[in-house]
Parts: structure tokens; C-alpha cells; sequence
């Protein structure tokens, strides 16, 4: 490994970091070092209505207390929505965007039944996709929500041909060493999310932007992310972007199989510290010890 390899951790202020989070923080920093690779932090906050920079100082205490140290400045997506505006621009002038005014109930109501995404959402039936012009700037004149949406079916042979290839991503076992080649099958997610109204970047998107902006070369993260890497290889295809080396690791459960969440209000690592825990303790109960 060169001094040029890359590797981050990037969560969103959202909420408290957990047991969860520090297995992932911990698993890629630990990578970074065993590489001799450079280590950096991203707030991924871009939904600027429920990040909070106080969630993201808690954050920085809990990572440097568990002993994580990264190069500055933190970058925080929230600072480059200009950036992103200017890559949707690269892809609605390809011709692959198009605004869906359906909210989450029309989806549901329209879907296949048994049809879904990898997240186990509705699969996007194609609502709005073939609005007139004259409609889509209608109903944007009377202040209607949107989403803009990939369009798969003109995304997906586009990068194709661009790369002269099928898509693929190269998943790297930590353990072996060993890179194997994965077929990636961006169209089992429909026609995904690529910014809203409010917000010009979609996770998908704002995360290769990213990635290629700061010379991300591993992507380390959670199983249950595996799935959008289909996603990101599609885009990084179609913008031009470098590939990363990704590994997905595992995920830790409660005792009903469920992820450990944020949104579950899983016990906090600040709340784990004032218990007593130490980060020896944090690394045991993570499975790193």
C-alpha cells in the first residue's frame, strides 16, 4: 500500500453514535493504520433539518476518546451543496433525470405487490415519468415537493457503454487480502432518489461526490450497504469518478436480530462513557477485542 491510500468514516449528526457505529469507526480506522493509509471524518449532513452540530461534537468526542485520530478539517456535506448541484447538472444534461411529484403513499398505492427495493421499500412503479414538460413545470410553479429520479433504463446501458464493460465493484476481504469482482445490478433498485426539492443530493449521490472529492480508495461500511454499492458504481460510471476498493462489514444485532439504529434509540456510546465503559470495554462489546 501507497501513503496516497484513503480510508474514512462518515456518519450523519443526526443522532448519538452507538455500539454500531464504533464497530465501523474502529473496523476502518484499524484498516487505515494496519495500511499505513490516511484517515479523515465526514458529517454526512446533508438533511440539514435533523443534523445538528451538536450531535457532531459529541460525535468527535466519543471517536477521539475510543482513540481515533484523522487528519483535518472535517468536511460536512452541508458546505458543498453547490458541488452536488453542479453533478446533477453533468447528469440531467445526459438526459437521465426527471422529476416524480408521488409521495411514499402513491408509491405504495401504484407498487406491484411483493415488489421491492433492496431497503424492502415499494419498488417505484414509474409514476410521473413520462409527465409533458408542460405539466412537470406546472406543477412546480404551484410549489409541489419532487424528487429527482434516475432514469435506469437510459442510466444504466449509457454507462456501458461508456465503460465498455458490464458494471461491477471489487469487494476487498481484510482478513486474506483477496479482492473479489462483483456484478453490480444497479436496476433492482427502479428508477432511485437523486435529490429532492430541498436538498440537492440524495445519499447515493452526495457520497461518490464525496468519496471522489477527498481520493477515497476504500470505502469501508456496514453489510447493509452492500446493495447501494450497484448505485454508486453507476454513478461513479457515468461521472467519471475513480473506483474505491470496498469491504462491507458485519453488522451488530440486539437479541431480536435487529440493527443496532439510531432511530431505535440504541444506548449511546456517551451514555456507555458516563456508565463507566472504557474503550477496551467499547472494543470487546463491539467484537474487536
Amino acid at each position: 500500500m501507497t501513503d496516497q491510500d484513503v480510508f474514512r468514516f462518515a456518519p450523519s449528526p443526526n443522532g448519538h453514535l452507538h455500539l454500531g457505529h464504533a464497530l465501523s469507526a474502529l473496523f476502518s480506522h484499524d484498516m487505515a493504520r494496519a495500511m499505513g493509509a490516511r484517515f479523515l471524518i465526514r458529517m454526512e449532513d446533508i438533511d440539514i433539518a435533523r443534523c445538528r452540530r451538536e450531535y457532531e461534537a459529541q460525535m468527535l468526542s466519543d471517536l477521539a476518546w475510543l482513540g481515533l485520530s484523522w487528519e483535518q478539517p472535517v468536511r460536512r456535506q452541508s458546505e458543498h451543496f453547490e458541488t452536488y448541484e453542479k453533478t446533477l447538472g453533468k447528469l440531467d444534461a445526459m438526459g437521465l433525470l426527471y422529476p416524480c411529484f408521488a409521495s411514499r403513499r402513491d408509491i405504495a398505492a401504484h407498487a406491484a405487490p411483493g415488489q421491492n427495493d433492496p431497503d424492502g421499500a415499494p419498488l417505484y412503479p414509474g409514476l410521473h415519468k413520462s409527465l409533458t414538460r408542460e405539466e412537470v413545470q406546472r406543477r412546480k410553479d404551484a410549489g409541489e415537493p419532487f424528487a429527482l429520479r434516475l432514469h435506469m433504463e437510459k442510466a444504466i446501458p449509457l454507462a456501458r457503454e461508456q465503460s465498455g464493460k458490464a458494471l461491477t465493484f471489487c469487494e476487498l476481504d481484510p482478513e486474506s487480502g483477496g479482492v473479489e469482482t462483483i456484478a453490480a445490478d444497479p436496476a433492482r433498485w427502479g428508477d432511485a432518489v437523486i435529490a429532492r426539492k430541498e436538498v440537492p443530493a440524495s445519499y447515493h449521490l452526495s457520497v461518490i461526490v464525496d468519496d471522489a472529492s477527498q481520493g477515497i480508495t476504500h470505502v469501508t461500511r456496514g453489510r447493509d450497504l452492500y446493495a447501494a454499492t450497484d448505485i454508486h458504481r453507476l454513478l461513479q460510471t457515468l461521472l467519471g469518478l475513480p473506483e474505491p476498493l470496498y469491504t462491507h462489514h458485519r453488522l451488530l444485532c440486539d437479541a431480536k436480530g435487529r440493527k443496532l439504529s439510531k432511530s431505535h434509540k440504541d444506548k449511546a456510546l456517551a451514555r456507555l462513557r458516563a456508565d463507566g465503559a472504557g474503550p477496551a470495554d467499547i472494543r470487546r462489546m463491539a467484537g474487536l477485542s
